[in-house]
């Protein structure tokens, strides 16, 4: 199995947010989608992925009609997708991904967390390039042979697929997304989820009394609001 393979192992094994705040996150996507490419999920790949999404993470039919709704109000305000690099204590790269309507107020945020936990809030492109910027499908497991969908769909950017227990799991570089969404989508194979996520090219392994370091600053983080994602170096 390759690094993604590791890699969504070890996320599968963290805590996740509770469910509220995951449906607040959609609810993000779903404006961003909307103000981008229009409220019609037929026209805006993005939009279809987020409700395929939206589906995979439970969250109410209604939910999701009613944040489509919303964000098509020109008077609701559109987020900016935002990053932010820094380091924690004891050499763990992080990199934030965020969504904010005010910027000054995440950037304060940001700052003040790092500052309270001994680390450090860099400049960009600091940390970035020690991730792998990559876009994953999630599809059902039918029982198909997956070496012989991996050969197929190589031609679309697909470099790692491998099986769990919640179906077919596809990486490709960030890039790749929308060919890869465009094919599944013509052979009729149902997306049960994709998304995107920066997977670290090395981690470091930490002591225990480290470890509690690291996270004390990772959970700060991970509770803002306008917060969306969060990756670090270190080993899980």
């Amino acid at each position: 199995m390759g690094r993604a393979f590791e890699f969504r192992k070890a996320r599968k094994m963290k805590r996740w947010s509770a469910m509220a705040k995951t449906f607040t996150r959609i609810g993000k996507d779903i404006v961003i989608a909307v103000k981008e490419g229009g409220p019609n999920p037929e026209t805006n790949a993005r939009l279809r992925a987020v409700i395929q999404n939206a589906k995979a993470a439970n969250m109410p039919k209604e939910n999701v009609e009613r944040a489509i709704k919303k964000a098509s109000d020109k008077d609701t305000a559109n987020y900016k997708e935002v990053l932010f690099e820094g380091y924690a204590p004891h050499g763990i790269a992080i990199l934030i991904e965020t969504a904010t309507d005010n910027n000054n107020r995440t950037v304060a945020n940001i700052r003040s967390y790092f500052n309270k936990c001994n680390g450090t809030l860099s400049t960009q492109g600091s940390v970035e390039f020690m991730f792998d910027h990559t876009c994953n499908f999630r599809i059902p497991n039918t029982g198909q042979d997956i070496e012989e969908l991996e050969l197929e769909m190589i031609d679309f950017g697909v470099e790692e697929i491998f099986a769990d227990e919640d179906g077919i799991m596809m990486y490709a570089p960030f890039e790749s997304f929308g060919a890869i969404q465009k094919e599944l989508e013509s052979r009729s194979i149902e997306i049960l989820s994709s998304g995107f996520e920066r997977i670290p090219q090395v981690t470091k392994a930490l002591t225990t009394e480290q470890i509690t370091d690291v996270e004390k600053l990772l959970e700060k983080i991970e509770d803002d609001d306008d917060v969306m994602n969060v990756y670090h170096t270190m080993q899980e």
